[in-house]
Formats: C-alpha cells, structure tokens, sequence
C-alpha cells in the first residue's frame, strides 16, 4: 500500500520546510505525546514501551537544553526549568510513575502554549 509511504513522505516533507519555530513547535507536541504514550503504558504495565517513550521525551528535553543560547538571560530559567523536567523523567522511569509523568506534561503543555503565543505574536508583528 503507498498511503503509509506517501504519509511519510508528507511528513518528512513538513519537516524540511518547516521554520526553527515550528520545529521548536514539533519537538514540543512530539514531546507531550512520547508523555502521553509512557502515561498510558504505565497505565496498562507495558514497563518497555514506557520506558522507551520516557527516553523519547527526555532526549527532547536534553536537545532543548543543549540548543538553549546563553547569552540570553531568559535562557537560565528554561535551563532551570528543563533540568527539573530531565529529574523528574527520570524519577518517573525508575518507579514508572503515572503521576510524574502527567506533571511533567502540565509543564511541556505550559511551555508548548506559550510557545504558540511567541510564534503568534511574531506572526503579527511581522518579524
């Protein structure tokens, strides 16, 4: 069947085309649902597939530490705030944790929404 192939050369296409703040958009909701799948797995005691969704959220987390610009004052407190979330997934992993992993969500969601302000705002400013 080419409707698989076809939807994942749909995709990669997106994601070629796409701008930094779009892929910063991506890597946000791809995050939130990595979290999601790991909270549902848990949920059912599939231990692996948690895990494995643990670890895709945290190398997310982990790329957006390492791409932080320091030269920026704000970029202290994203550091601050993704260090905490690296902790926390982590925590969650070792007692595959249902509820650490729905806090560490309310976060990536927080962040994921005001990042849609951010690229909004900048829409209307025309910048």
């Amino acid at each position: 069947m080419a409707l698989p192939n076809a939807y994942g050369q749909y995709n990669n296409s997106k994601i070629l085309t796409a701008s930094p703040a779009e892929l910063t958009l991506m890597l946000y909701e791809g995050a939130i649902k990595f979290c999601n799948i790991a909270i549902a797995s848990v949920e059912h005691k599939d231990i692996e597939k948690a895990h494995e969704n643990i670890r895709k959220t945290e190398r997310i987390i982990d790329y957006f530490r390492q791409t932080l610009d320091m030269s920026y004052a704000v970029a202290e407190d994203f550091e601050r705030v993704y260090a905490y979330l690296s902790q926390r997934l982590v925590e969650a992993n070792v007692k595959k944790d249902k509820e650490i992993l729905e806090e560490v969500n309310v976060h990536l969601r927080s962040m994921r929404d005001t990042w849609k302000e951010v690229m909004k705002k900048s829409k209307e400013q025309g910048t």
